[in-house]
């Protein structure tokens, strides 16, 4: 389109543009946790909210309290269990292959000294000493990691043994054809038995007897944790039926009743339970496991000695001791008897009652003549006179082999009253524990529940 030439355009106008919007603050983002304590909050400022939130508390404190507790008797349950079923009975196998190897010892030297044709009855005790031995260490080694120091002393002793028993038949072989090399055999023997077998014997004692020690120890030890939380638990019940009292006027509430009661018993069954588990467990540790470890060596060193007294006549003062004055033998003898003395001395002050200190008086008895005995005989021994201090030793009659006897069947009956003590008294520590986990449990459910179910009661009332 053409316009004339003196007419001016209207200057067009420009087009008006969008007003810029102000820029709006964007809300911080919150995380799930605050989120939900902003909730909590909210929800707290009103009266079902509170409930709601209370009752959540009281569910969650109840069963906490019957998982703690479930946990930790379940705990002390296990290591009841393995102070009957397991740490005591091997102690008692280790105290066990110990007497059977200090036995088998003292055996042989006695059937040595009765000469070049050994008693029956003597070499079937020995047979028996050592048969019984080697099964006891099959046994443990079936029951016992090789990775520790019992499985350690228990492969020792697998290995040792057959090399003393090939000494004494070495020994046994030369004696029936007079030769003398016979006693040089024995000593040899003896010197293995004593400096190999039985330490490493008697450190397998000490270990199995430590670790019975540390399960005794964890079978009693107090569930803190369950009980404080039980306390916790049962006070936060206490609060919520009285401020629930306190708002409606109404003395009860059944199901937070329910819950107390649940917890209640829980909380007894827990205390009394464990109470009655622990003071059977030291029952059975001090008038039990404790005589038994004091008779145990009562009997190893009365065998000692008695080896001794018969290598004595065996050596005719052929082995000295170190500094070279006295009879190694002898003096070792000596030594011995004042340990079975002392250990007779503990046993009869550990002893309970009639049927346990009965038989400890007797061996205590034994001893005395036993030991009047072998006086008589090393008198008879230094005069000379051999053949009357081997009947003295070894004779059927009047002999220190007769006192040796009784002393050894008398605390073979102390032994077997104080572990009858202790499977009883052990026995009765774990069953005072039995069922408790799987109680707690379930009525820790039924308190959650009836907390819930108490607390929707109130709830109801504002709908």
């Amino acid at each position: 389109m053409t316009y004339p030439p003196n007419v001016r355009t209207a200057p067009e106008h420009p087009r008006a543009q969008p007003p810029v919007p102000a820029t709006v603050p964007v809300p911080p983002q919150r995380g799930a946790w605050s989120a939900t304590a902003e909730r909590l909050r909210a929800a707290a400022t009103t009266e079902p909210g509170r409930l709601r939130i209370v009752g959540a508390v009281l569910a969650l404190l109840v069963v906490a309290f019957g998982a703690v507790t479930a946990f930790e008797i379940t705990d002390r349950a296990s290591a009841a269990d393995d102070v009957v079923g397991r740490s005591q009975p091997l102690s008692a196998d280790a105290a066990a292959i110990y007497r059977s190897l200090a036995d088998a010892d003292t055996t042989a030297a006695s059937g040595f000294l009765a000469g070049a044709q050994e008693p029956r009855d003597v070499h079937d005790r020995y047979d028996r000493d050592i048969k019984e031995a080697s099964r006891l260490l099959v046994k443990a080694a079936a029951n016992t990691d090789t990775s520790t120091m019992s499985g350690h002393e228990i492969t020792t002793l697998n290995e040792e043994l057959p090399r003393y028993t090939g000494l004494i038949e070495r020994a046994r072989a030369n004696n029936r054809q007079g030769l003398p090399l016979g006693g040089a055999y024995l000593r040899y023997a003896n010197q293995q038995m004593t400096n190999v077998l039985l330490p490493a014997a008697e450190r397998l004692y000490a270990a199995e007897t430590g670790r019975l020690g540390r399960d005794n120890d964890a079978a009693r030890a107090w569930p803190f944790f369950s009980l404080g939380l039980g306390v916790v638990a049962l006070a936060a019940l206490f609060w919520a039926q009285r401020r629930n009292y306190r708002r409606t006027n109404r003395v009860f509430n059944h199901g937070l009743l329910v819950a107390t009661a649940a917890s209640t018993v829980v909380l007894l069954w827990l205390a009394v339970g464990h109470t009655v588990a622990r003071s059977e467990l030291h029952a059975a540790d001090v008038n039990g496991q404790q005589s038994l470890d004091v008779l145990n060596h009562a009997r190893i060193d009365s065998l000692k000695a008695r080896a001794n007294e018969n290598l004595t006549l065996v050596a005719r003062g052929a082995v000295l001791t170190p500094d070279g004055k006295n009879d190694k033998y002898e003096t070792d003898y000596t030594t011995d008897m004042k340990a079975l003395g002392e250990e007779l001395r503990r046993a009869g002050k550990l002893a309970d009652d009639d049927r346990g200190s009965e038989p400890v008086k007797k061996a205590v008895d034994a001893v005395s003549e036993w030991q009047s005995r072998h006086r008589t005989a090393r008198t008879a021994d230094d005069s000379g006179d051999y053949e009357g201090a081997r009947t003295q030793i070894i004779g059927p009659k009047d002999s220190t082999g007769e006192s040796f006897e009784r002393v050894d069947d008398a605390l073979e009956v102390a032994l077997a009253h104080e572990q009858d003590e202790f499977t009883r008294a052990a026995k009765d520590g774990r069953g005072a524990l039995a069922g408790l986990p799987i109680g707690a449990a379930a009525l820790a459910a039924l308190a959650a529940v009836a907390s819930i179910v108490g607390v929707n009661r109130r709830l109801s009332e504002y709908r």
